[in-house]
């Protein structure tokens, strides 16, 4: 595969070219999806550094973290930040956190910004998947496909065709990046954008997910876990709605029985003899950040109606 090549004395990284191209994508098309929503861009150019640190430090973490048994081995490897290891959406939840704390006071929330940033990083994740591709990186599990590839590299522990996994991801991210320009034109609400985007995003990576081939942070989890999981998020969501109604003696009562039941399944989880299915950790993540996005839209909508 096309992992690097040659310029003059240097070696360029395919990954890292694409990456580059992704990143001045999406930051032109964050910008001018930003001016035609009215969005003061003012706080960028006063924390562009925070701006610029939150991406690269985010996307760095994010990196070693999918890739922990490479950096666990050689940990000086962390530092050597050339070696092409980045995440681009690593990077954009670096740029959702700067941005959350930076319009904090603004008049925009930070779910109007999410509508933007959104459809942005779908389209630069487009590239950042088409590098993975070139590089074999994230690659998938043996196939009989006739479309599946064959890697001679050594980043690759399969001798055989596999999955083109990260093609998958990279015509599903381009799909979304369109859809979500779709929805934008036609909606009217606050958050319409996120919480399609993410549900979208999530069922995808929970899916594609299961082509995957390479090392992950596997989770050990059960149906009864996925069913505790939604009671919290929905409880939560359900809490948020009725706070302003209740009293401080109901809001006391109603936390304790959160966390008494919550609380201790987690205690006695390990005592029960549940199945348990194994998932990667990019899986379960999906799994959260669905969850956490419906109950932020529900509470936004409710707090801010006329948005």
């Amino acid at each position: 595969m096309f992992q690097a090549f040659p310029l003059g004395p240097f070696l360029v990284w395919t990954s890292v070219v694409f990456l580059l191209i992704g990143i001045w994508v999406s930051t032109e098309f964050f910008l001018r999806l930003a001016g035609s929503a009215n969005l003061s861009l003012q706080h960028f150019q006063d924390h562009a550094w925070w701006y610029l640190g939150g991406f690269l430090i985010s996307g760095r973490v994010i990196a070693v973290i999918t890739q922990y048994r490479v950096y666990w081995n050689d940990l000086p490897r962390i530092f050597v930040i050339w070696d092409g290891g980045f995440s681009f959406l690593g990077g954009a939840i670096g740029i959702g956190i700067i941005l959350y704390w930076s319009t904090r006071s603004h008049r925009a929330t930070f779910l109007q910004w999410l509508d933007v940033l959104l459809p942005a990083a779908a389209l630069g994740s487009v590239f950042s998947w088409l590098g993975l591709f070139f590089a074999g990186h994230a690659y998938g599990k043996p196939t009989d496909v006739f479309w599946g590839v064959t890697y001679d590299s050594i980043n690759v522990r399969y001798a055989v065709p596999i999955h083109p996994v990260q093609l998958y991801y990279a015509f599903f991210s381009l799909f979304l990046a369109f859809l979500l320009l779709i929805i934008r034109k036609y909606s009217s609400r606050a958050g319409t954008e996120t919480l399609i985007g993410i549900i979208c995003a999530s069922v995808g990576t929970f899916i594609f997910e299961y082509f995957r081939g390479d090392f992950t942070i596997p989770v050990f989890a059960t149906t009864v876990d996925f069913i505790i999981l939604i009671s919290l998020f929905v409880s939560l969501g359900v809490f948020a709605v009725i706070e302003l109604m209740l009293s401080r003696r109901v809001l006391l009562v109603f936390e304790g029985a959160l966390l008494f039941v919550f609380g201790g399944y987690a205690l006695l989880r390990s005592q029960l003899p549940l199945e348990t299915h194994e998932l990667r950790f990019s899986q379960f993540l999906a799994v959260l950040a669905l969850l956490v996005t419906v109950v932020y839209v529900v509470v936004h909508r409710r707090r801010y109606p006329h948005l």
